[in-house]
């Protein structure tokens, strides 16, 4: 199978990299820049990916994105801060999730990766959701997978389709399939800010944090 992968160089498409390398051909990683704060580190560490699997990369510049969204991720303005706790409480999630929420992101993500799929004969464009995410954030769940798979078929000459390999697990399961995987942790970047060091406090870091010291110990 060809595949193009959507790089955003965190825990979860890292991994899915990971697997998809193993799995078949990868043609191409697309990682894309909406002016998101971290977009700089997300780059670097997309391509320091590519080049450990050997594959092709490629930033695209999605400007209008971040010009049409007050997210907390483009603007730094309220980007939450949750105690490890509240990551499971599903009132306090679903308003972190609304105050980092891009409109339509991962729609726009998928189509564009498919543009690409199709024009380099790949079959398959390959995404990083999960299943402790989906509860809150719709475009990571298994219905939204299945919805842009149907679409692309009539609007790709191929049929692309999209293929989530992790969109089942939650971190922890994602973490302990990096490692059966042998991903590079110290390559992945998964923090929603974008300084010399993570955070460690925003949501990402923390639900990737409270993810690998549960593997470590499992």
């Amino acid at each position: 199978m060809k595949t193009v992968v959507l790089l955003s160089g965190g825990l979860d498409s890292a991994v899915s990299l990971a697997h998809a390398v193993r799995d078949g051909t990868v043609v191409l990683n697309l990682t894309f820049d909406y002016g998101q704060q971290a977009a700089r580190r997300e780059i670097e560490a997309a391509a320091a990916l590519s080049r450990h699997y050997g594959v092709p990369h490629r930033v695209v510049a999605l400007p209008f994105l971040g010009e049409i969204t007050t997210t907390a991720l483009v603007t730094g303005e309220d980007l939450p801060e949750p105690e490890t706790a509240a990551l499971d409480d599903p009132a306090q999630a679903a308003a972190m999730a609304a105050r980092v929420w891009v409109p339509n992101r991962n729609g726009i993500f998928l189509n564009v990766a498919a543009a690409f799929a199709e024009h380099l004969c790949a079959t398959a464009v390959v995404t990083g959701f999960n299943r402790e995410e989906a509860a809150t954030f719709p475009d990571n769940s298994a219905g939204f997978v299945a919805a842009a798979t149907a679409a692309l078929r009539y609007s790709t000459l191929n049929g692309v389709r999209v293929v989530s390999y992790t969109q089942h697990l939650d971190k922890v399961e994602i973490v302990r399939l990096g490692m059966r995987v042998g991903l590079p942790f110290d390559l992945v970047w998964s923090c929603y800010r974008g300084g010399p060091e993570a955070c460690g406090r925003c949501e990402s870091c923390r639900r990737f944090s409270r993810a690998l010291a549960a593997a470590r110990e499992g």
